[in-house]
């Protein structure tokens, strides 16, 4: 249901918790023959020419030492060399060999914190605000496929008493109990009639009747948002650390609403109803639809409730990206999470006979791993039926295909099937090659066979040389875990975009979060493919899809809730549009993976999510359940239509002039309207609120738009406020001439009192 490999949820679904920034060096253990790990430096110049690569030439120079020796890992960037296992006798040996220019033992390194939460800085929360770690009375609620509660992930030690004003749950089912909920996993619900009377009775063969996931989408997001600290965390030696969720104090509560890739609306919304009334304070949704009207969306309703009730609701945009207008979850009252790369990836080469080598992903774990170069074929020239470019089932031909390496195209089916149908078909290893709608964007799965997914550079090139050479080889190069990668956050390119096609004057996505290969626990009752042929069970999966990204962006919403107690679900939701970054260090825009070119806030929002700085945002834009419903006025929404909404009466006024540009969102979604005569300058007004929530001080305002035929003006320029002033301003937007070719355009509006940055992204559209 994951990674682009499922319908309808995993559409919805496509959040994490990461793992901790570890040495590059593994711990040193002692075996039985008092073999360490050492770290080798190599003279990369001083390879000999009969080597097409260097990690083959590092085999060459281990098997001199000792056939027993293995190489752990080949490094490119950080150092030239690799790192292996010897006895003091053998690294001796070793350094008396040509170009090795030293051999380390390697230290000891202590694990420090998940790596998402290393990348977001939430390493520096702690100290800076305490009240974050009384955290425990903040409850998460997950609606999903349900928990795998043994995980370490779910252990309440440390834990005190459960909420006072918790009224959920733990019912029982299909192997669970109510001992399975403790401390931590407060509560656990499952909702089936809906699926049952549409796709038939569930059976223990296929699902657990019961909070239990069968998936393992539900308890990587629930572990991704609140998960304990699990020491050791890895996914077959890749993302090795200590894993923890984004609020590690929370508690969390489950309602299983999926199962498997069908999550009925009936059986969603029921859960959601349990949600709001077992009273949690924060709602995380990895699942989503097409976007429709809002009186229509039987989501948006229920969160609307929700935010009655002070519960801020976090749901996935999608991973229908990268076009425009496929953002999901577009309810105002809900935050809309889109998904962006953190700075570790999973390294695996190509290295084509001719020496070229193109750098891929993977999280193979390298058994069976064949070390010198097969051939290498393109998998729409071994066709045996449609569908072979993108090695469809029963597509390939096992006469063309038997012992090489086959290079597939993306779509269709996922990655993880490819492979297979590689496999079935006697090929040796896989290459994952992206089309050019995925771009760059490199998404690392649990292949089944040796395989490497590649970008779209990559992919062209591989080609041309697929093509131009008689007996083409490849080696695919294992390189396990890489940090520190440069430039992150990317936006991914299965990133739901913008702008929404209900109300395009309210800017959605709101913000990104971590979504790419992400570390969370994982349920035992499948493989980490999901596929019935993966009979690997482990603890932790990596996943990639906006519905990692959402449970980050709820994790971090319920630190907030857990310093600033009394704030509404919309200042929540503005302290971190607020406070997100669009620009590197170096002032650059954040990149599109889609295009490797900036991103615009169609693709980020107001920016990639910041925890530290969202829990002292100076000034937050609220907004109370009757500005949205002024907002359905402005949408002339029929009492009737408002009700079903609101579940309650609500009268627009027919003397009052309603405008969806004067909502108090923290941000601006511009539209230029067509002038009925033809000509004259076009102007659109927002009005905003703005509540200090820091100490007093006066802010000033800056604005940058790079559409230089529409000016901007801001009055007043300047706001003064005491500690929990309300001020308001208007921004101006005019133009006189013919809208630009793209009839977009794009800017930011920032709030500053040298200390704090109040910032705002802006669409311009025009509407044809």
């Amino acid at each position: 249901m994951e990674t682009f490999k499922k319908s309808f949820c995993a559409t919805i679904f496509v959040l994490f918790l990461v793992l901790c920034d570890v040495s590059l060096a593994t711990i040193e253990k002692k075996t039985e023959n008092q073999q360490s790990t050492y770290i080798v430096h190599v003279a990369k110049s001083e390879m000999p020419t009969s080597f097409d690569h260097h990690s083959v030439w590092y085999e060459s120079i281990m098997k001199s030492i000792s056939n027993s020796t293995k190489m752990l890992y080949t490094y490119e960037n950080a150092i030239h060399g690799f790192s292996t296992r010897l006895t003091p006798e053998e690294a001796l040996l070793l350094k008396s060999r040509t170009g090795i220019l030293k051999v380390v033992a390697e230290k000891i390194y202590k694990p420090l914190t998940t790596r998402t939460p290393h990348f977001l800085g939430l390493n520096k929360i702690a100290n800076i605000f305490p009240k974050s770690n009384q955290g425990s009375d903040v409850i998460i609620g997950i609606l999903d496929t349900g928990v795998w509660p043994e995980s370490k992930s779910f252990d309440d030690t440390g834990l005190g008493p459960i909420p006072s004003n918790w009224k959920g749950e733990c019912e029982i089912g299909d192997n669970f109990t109510a001992s399975n909920c403790n401390k931590k996993l407060i509560g656990a619900r499952f909702f089936v009639k809906g699926y049952e009377v549409s796709m038939g009775p569930v059976t223990d063969i296929k699902h657990s009747k019961s909070p239990r996931d069968d998936d393992g989408h539900g308890t990587h997001t629930a572990s991704i948002a609140a998960g304990s600290a699990v020491n050791g965390a890895n996914l077959f030696g890749f993302a090795s650390g200590t894993a923890r969720g984004m609020a590690s104090h929370a508690r969390v509560a489950v309602y299983k609403v999926c199962w498997g890739d069908s999550c009925v609306e009936s059986d969603i919304m029921a859960g959601l109803d349990a949600a709001i009334s077992d009273n949690v304070n924060v709602i995380s949704a990895s699942l989503g639809g097409e976007a429709v009207d809002y009186d229509v969306d039987h989501f948006a309703i229920g969160a609307f409730a929700a935010m009655e009730k002070g519960i801020i609701v976090s749901c996935a945009a999608g991973n229908t990206g990268p076009y425009r207008y496929t953002v999901q979850n577009i309810a105002p009252w809900m935050m809309s999470v889109g998904a962006g790369t953190i700075d570790r990836d999973f390294p695996a080469y190509v290295i084509l006979g001719n020496g070229q080598n193109f750098s891929g992903v993977s999280l193979y774990d390298g058994k069976y791993l064949p070390n010198t170069p097969v051939s290498f074929i393109y998998a729409g020239n071994a066709s045996a039926n449609k569908g072979g470019e993108v090695c469809e089932l029963d597509s390939l031909d096992p006469e063309k295909v038997k012992g090489k390496i086959v290079l597939c195209d993306q779509g269709q089916n996922s990655g993880v099937e490819k492979g297979l149908v590689v496999k079935s078909a006697g090929g040796l290893g896989m290459v994952l090659a992206n089309v050019e709608s995925n771009g760059e964007e490199l998404v690392a799965e649990a292949h089944l066979l040796p395989a490497s997914a590649v970008g779209f550079k990559a992919a062209k090139a591989l080609k041309e040389y697929l093509t131009s050479t008689q007996k083409p080889t490849a080696t695919l190069v294992f390189q396990g875990t890489r940090v520190g990668i440069k430039p992150a956050p990317v936006v991914t390119a299965f990133s739901s975009r913008g702008p929404s096609k209900i109300t395009p004057e309210i800017l959605k996505p709101d913000l990104i979060a971590p979504g790419v290969n992400i570390l969370a626990a994982w349920t035992e009752l499948v493989g980490p493919t999901n596929m019935v042929q993966d009979n690997r069970r482990v603890d932790f999966n990596i996943l990639s899809g906006t519905s990692m990204s959402c449970p980050h962006a709820s994790g971090i919403a319920a630190l907030v809730k857990s310093v600033y107690p009394n704030w509404s679900p919309a200042a929540i939701r503005s302290a971190l549009m607020t406070t997100a970054y669009a620009t590197y260090n170096d002032g650059q825009k954040l990149l599109d993976s889609a295009t490797n070119g900036p991103s615009t806030p169609f693709d980020v929002g107001a920016g990639h999510v910041n925890p530290v700085a969202a829990l002292n945002p100076g000034l937050v834009y609220d907004l109370t359940a009757d500005d949205y419903l002024n907002l359905l006025c402005a949408l002339n929404y029929s009492s009737d239509m408002i009700e079903v909404v609101a579940r309650r009466k609500f009268t627009c006024d027919a003397q009052k002039r309603y405008s969806v540009t004067d909502l108090n969102y923290p941000s601006f979604g511009v539209v230029f309207k067509p002038i009925a005569s033809g000509n004259g300058a076009t102007t659109v007004k927002h009005t905003r609120t703005l509540t200090n929530v820091a100490a007093a001080g006066t802010y000033k305002v800056s604005t940058t738009l790079d559409i230089p035929s529409v000016n901007i003006t801001v009055e007043p320029s300047v706001l003064s406020f005491n500690k929990n002033e309300n001020k308001s301003y208007t921004v101006t937007f005019t133009t006189s001439d013919p809208p630009p070719p793209s009839h977009f355009g794009f800017g930011r509006l920032e709030w500053s009192n040298g200390k704090n940055i109040v910032g705002s992204p802006i669409s311009v559209m025009w509407d044809s």
